[in-house]
């Protein structure tokens, strides 16, 4: 394994510019990503645990159900995926392989949290951090372990949600210093606070802040900013990782509820995808001698 050219391009994108990774919760929806026009994917652990396990985000997914998820999605696309490892699955040698697993799949990237196991949803009272030096030891594992040098690993901290903004910073530095190629500050509470927060992680002389990730999940601690905002305050990344899920549910429960009410789904034909825009997203002609889709 050398690496993928998804990889590298991730890096291009987030030197000079802001990108935008809506989540993905199977590969169909991957593929609507990229055929939207968008640069990289993101995949969340809550949208796998939620949207193909049916359970909720706590620590119940496994590596491999991870890896085998970011394989599909990995597969049919070609653009640029980061992927959520939670906590790394356990401790360093856990972390380690991760990384290993997520290259191995695809992926451009991944994230690991400092929180202890098993995880909460970052937006979520009762959250526990494990030490710092504990998860800079996970952190040098999951970068000693990477073959391709640009594959990107993110740091992900929980601190302002447990024990305050000022703990964050220090542990955003701590993990810099320790070879995280980005931050990723979890539940901040205020676009005051992230401005703080690109400024207090921006070097002395630099114009642009340690490359960071900011979350637009919804219903959280966080409010909804627009990229733009986020662009001029110098992040590098912005995820939406339960936006596709949440809408896609409330459309499942709407429909249920007329389909049991009326015994027909004849009111529901103009809110669906047609039979030709399904097979135009697969890339699939029924008309071809071996109708096979072509890889991402």
């Amino acid at each position: 394994m050398t690496g993928t050219p998804a990889a590298a391009r991730l890096r291009r994108l987030i030197e000079h510019d802001t990108i935008v990774l809506p989540g993905a919760f199977s590969a169909l929806t991957a593929r609507a990503i990229e055929k939207a026009g968008f640069e990289a994917i993101y995949l969340s652990g809550a949208a796998l645990a939620n949207g193909t396990l049916g359970v909720p985000d706590i620590g119940l997914t496994t590596l491999s159900e991870a890896a085998a998820h970011a394989a599909r999605c990995a597969a049919v696309t070609a653009i640029p995926i980061l992927g959520d490892a939670d906590t790394g699955f356990g401790g360093p040698e856990n972390a380690a392989r991760t990384v290993e697993e997520f290259e191995r799949a695809g992926l451009a990237g991944l994230h690991l949290e400092d929180q202890e196991f098993p995880k909460r949803c970052g937006h979520l009272p009762g959250k526990r951090l494990v030490p710092v030096d504990e998860f800079v030891e996970k952190l040098r594992a999951a970068l000693a372990a990477r073959r391709d040098p640009h594959f990107l690993i993110i740091a992900r901290t929980d601190a302002r949600g447990v024990t305050g903004y000022d703990e964050a910073v220090a542990r955003a530095h701590a993990y810099l210093k320790a070879g995280a190629d980005a931050i990723f500050p979890e539940a901040l509470e205020s676009k005051e606070e992230f401005a703080r927060f690109a400024r207090d992680l921006t070097p002395p002389g630099a114009n642009r802040p340690a490359p960071l990730l900011a979350n637009m999940t919804e219903f959280g601690k966080t409010p909804c900013l627009r990229v733009d905002e986020f662009a001029a305050l110098g992040y590098a990344m912005v995820i939406f990782p339960m936006t596709l899920l949440r809408v896609a549910m409330k459309a499942v429960e709407q429909t249920l509820a007329e389909l049991k009410r009326t015994g027909t789904q004849n009111g529901l034909l103009d809110r669906m995808q047609t039979r030709q825009e399904l097979y135009d997203l697969l890339d699939y002609d029924p008309t071809a001698p071996w109708p096979r889709p072509p890889r991402g």
